[in-house]
């Protein structure tokens, strides 16, 4: 059998379409804080997103992640609640 092609640090299918979710999450959230009117609440929101993602970077359990993932779309959806409201 050949050997693999892949460098050993490749990501499975699994953890490649995981990341892409992790990253459309991220985008997603920095999104919806421009929406922000006040300055100092959207750098302070910036700050707190970039923060959190970067402090779970190294997370590589498959449920810690998905759990992760959803946490952070209750999130985001609160946020875009309040906007909503806010606008209104």
């Amino acid at each position: 059998m050949a050997a693999s092609r892949l460098p050993p640090s490749a990501l499975t299918l699994r953890q490649f379409l995981r990341r892409q979710q992790v990253l459309q999450l991220y985008r997603k959230i920095l999104r919806a804080i421009r929406d922000v009117p006040a300055e100092a609440d959207r750098r302070y929101l910036k700050d707190w997103a970039r923060e959190e993602f970067r402090r779970n970077k190294d997370a590589t359990e498959e449920d810690a992640i998905r759990m992760m993932i959803t946490q952070g779309n209750m999130q985001l959806q609160e946020l875009q609640r309040t906007l909503k409201l806010a606008k209104s």
